[in-house]
C-alpha cells in the first residue's frame, strides 16, 4: 500500500513505482520499505549471462544482451548493498572478470564483444581496448572490502595503485575518474597507503576545481571536456557516505551546502534529474530512478531526513 506524506522518500516512492525497472523497485523496497534481499537478487538475476558476467542494459548507457565489465560492476554494487558479495557468486564473477581482462590484468571500459549493439557514443569501441580505472577501480575496491580473494585481484590491484598514483601528476583528471579512484581506495587493504593517496588526490580535486564547493556559483567552475552542460560534481558526489576516503577533502560547511543542494534538487515528480548527456530515449527513463535511489541513500547516510 502506498504511504501518504510529503517526505523526500515518500515523494520518491511514487516516482519509483511510476517509472523504475523491477530492479530499482526492489532496491527501493529493500532500503526503505523493509523488503528482503532475496527479491533484489532475483531481479538482478535477469541480467546475468551464461558467462558469469552481467548484460542486458543493466548499466543503461550500454545496450544489448552481452556481458560487459561496467554492467558487472553495477551488479556487484547491488550485491554489496544487500550483503550478498560472498560464497560462489564471487568465484563466478571473478572468472568472468579474468576472461575479459586486458593483457595487464585489469578491465577495459568496453569489451569488444559489444560490437553490433548500441552504446553511448563517448565510450569508444576498439578491438584491443586499454585498461581503464573507471571500470577496474570500483570492482577491485568492492571485492577487497568484502574480503574476496581471487587470483584476478593481484594484477588488477597493482594496476589500480599505479593508475591512482598517476592522477593529477602533470595532467588533468576528471570527476568520474576521481570517483573510481575513491571507490578503489575505500576498499584497498593497505589502509596507510590508501589514506596517503586519498589525501594527495583531495589536493588535486581542489587544485583542479573538480568539486563545486558553492552550488550558488556552479557556473564559475569549469566543466571537463565532453561533459554535458550542468554536469558538475559536488562534495557529496565524491563522498556519498561519511566513511568515504573523500570525506576529509571538504569542510563541514562545504558538505552541508552540497547536501542542501542535493535535497533541493528533487523534482516535482519525486525523482532526481540525470545530469549527464542523454543519447537515447530509454537512458534517461532508466537512469533517473537510479539517481533517485543514490540521492536518498546519500541523504540518509548523512542523517538527513528522508
Amino acid at each position: 500500500m502506498a504511504r501518504s506524506g510529503t517526505s523526500p522518500a515518500v515523494r520518491a516512492e511514487q516516482f519509483i513505482w511510476l517509472t523504475a525497472r523491477v530492479l530499482e523497485q526492489r532496491r527501493f523496497a529493500f532500503h526503505f520499505l523493509d523488503g528482503g534481499p532475496d527479491a533484489v537478487e532475483a531481479a538482478l538475476a535477469a541480467y546475468l549471462g551464461d558467462d558469469g558476467g552481467y548484460g542486458f542494459a543493466l548499466e543503461p548507457d550500454l545496450r544489448g544482451p552481452v556481458s560487459q565489465p561496467l554492467h558487472t560492476a553495477h551488479a556487484l554494487r547491488v550485491l554489496d548493498e544487500i550483503g550478498r558479495c560472498g560464497d560462489r557468486r564471487m568465484e563466478r564473477v571473478c572468472r568472468y572478470l579474468t576472461s575479459v581482462s586486458t593483457p595487464d590484468g585489469a578491465l577495459p571500459a568496453l569489451h569488444p564483444s559489444l560490437r553490433g549493439y548500441p552504446a553511448a557514443p563517448w565510450i569508444p569501441l576498439v578491438d584491443d581496448p586499454p585498461s581503464d580505472l573507471l571500470a577496474t577501480g570500483p570492482v577491485v575496491g568492492l571485492l577487497h572490502r568484502n574480503e574476496v580473494w581471487h587470483a584476478w585481484l593481484f594484477r588488477a590491484t597493482d594496476f589500480c595503485w599505479a593508475a591512482v598514483e598517476a592522477l593529477g601528476n602533470g595532467a588533468r583528471t576528471h570527476p568520474y575518474e576521481v570517483a573510481a579512484a575513491v571507490a578503489f581506495l575505500d576498499g584497498a587493504p593497505d589502509r596507510r597507503r590508501a589514506q596517503a593517496a586519498a589525501e594527495r588526490l583531495g589536493r588535486v580535486v581542489r587544485e583542479q576545481r573538480l568539486a563545486v564547493l558553492d552550488p550558488a556559483r556552479a557556473a564559475d567552475y569549469p566543466l571537463p571536456e565532453g561533459y554535458a552542460p550542468g554536469e558538475h560534481h559536488y562534495p557529496h558526489d565524491f563522498a556519498p557516505t561519511p566513511q568515504s576516503s573523500a570525506r576529509s577533502w571538504f569542510t563541514d560547511a562545504e558538505l552541508e551546502r552540497s547536501l542542501d543542494f542535493l535535497a533541493a534538487s528533487q523534482q516535482e515528480d519525486g525523482g532526481w534529474p540525470v545530469r549527464w548527456h542523454e543519447w537515447a530515449p530509454g537512458t534517461r527513463l532508466e537512469g533517473r530512478p537510479m539517481v533517485t535511489l543514490n540521492a536518498l541513500l546519500t541523504l540518509r547516510a548523512y542523517d538527513r531526513a528522508v
